[in-house]
């Protein structure tokens, strides 16, 4: 380990493994800290379809190649959970655990996690039939039924992904219609063992030492009904991975980290690149063109300030 970096770069997401692949070829020195397993959400995502020169691959395979990838230049890689992020002297000080880091510059690429439904038996019944993660988990309920709660893209690649591997698919959905794309919600229409549910939302999750049903409410008629299941796949948004960011006070009212074209914070020397960044669409492809910009300011920030 080095005791003043370049370029620290938090999170490896497609966005912090790119900005390790551009930082590190402009022969800057490089740590990228991940608190899990890179990857980032890529490893929860069963096929992507439209990431530029692969018609198709899986999540955890395109993470895998974008790792190795990442390290060819240089990169220093570390597991560990960033605390806190401190100022001084224009120095970037870091603390995870009992190490701290130094950089000159930080690219903060900590993505996003699953937003939770926050209602009775959700937590109760993690991991003993609730589910955020289809890739992971979905092979727990070969042929049995499971309910996918969402109606954006996750939401339907997952039920997708869930069809061929359980007996049924219920989509419960608070609206009339989904928001998924069109040729998502075509294959998912045409699946046999897909149902809906529409303008109902999820009160409670039922079981013993399992999951066994769901009480649905219609958001319209208040009509309470349940539905028998073996397992809960929930997709219902996102939440930024910001709150270590919040002394720094760079974060919006949402809690995603507004920047300029160069992507810069208004602190110099820390940029931000990927899901965690405001913006408008949050995919693979653009995590990458993020991570790109994002070593490049890096990398321009250090040579104006030698």
């Amino acid at each position: 380990m080095k005791e003043i970096y370049d370029v620290i770069i938090i999170g490896a997401g497609p966005a912090g493994m790119t900005s390790a692949i551009y930082a590190s070829r402009a022969n800057l020195s490089v740590l990228m800290i991940e608190k899990k397993y890179p990857g980032g959400q890529m490893l929860s995502t069963g096929e992507i379809e439209n990431y530029t020169g692969y018609e198709e691959i899986s999540g955890p395979e395109l993470s895998e190649k974008m790792f190795e990838h990442s390290k060819k230049f240089g990169t220093e890689f570390a597991f560990g959970e960033i605390t806190d992020i401190k100022v001084e002297n224009n120095l970037k000080i870091l603390t995870a655990g009992e190490k701290t880091f130094k950089a000159k510059t930080v690219i903060i690429a900590t993505g996003t996690e699953a937003r939770l439904l926050g209602i009775p038996g959700e937590q109760e019944f993690a991991s003993r039939g609730v589910s955020y993660c289809a890739v992971c988990d979905g092979a727990f309920f070969r042929n049995k039924n499971v309910v996918v709660i969402g109606g954006g893209d996750s939401a339907i690649e997952e039920a997708l992904y869930l069809s061929n591997l359980v007996s049924k698919v219920t989509i419960v959905h608070r609206r009339d219609e989904l928001r998924a794309q069109k040729i998502l919600q075509n294959r998912e229409f045409e699946k046999a063992n897909i149902e809906f549910v529409w303008d109902s939302v999820p009160i409670e999750i039922k079981g013993e030492r399992k999951v066994n049903s769901i009480s649905i409410k219609n958001v319209k008629t208040e009509d309470i009904t349940e539905i028998s299941a073996d397992g809960i796949f929930i997709y219902i948004g996102m939440n930024p991975q910001t709150s270590i960011f919040e002394n720094l006070d760079i974060l919006d009212e949402y809690g995603y980290i507004p920047t300029d074209d160069h992507l810069a914070t208004k602190i110099p020397g820390i940029f931000v690149a990927g899901d965690v960044r405001q913006k408008e669409i949050r995919q693979v492809v653009t995590a990458a063109s993020d991570g790109a910009i994002a070593a490049q300011s890096a990398y321009k920030y250090i040579e104006l300030n030698q």
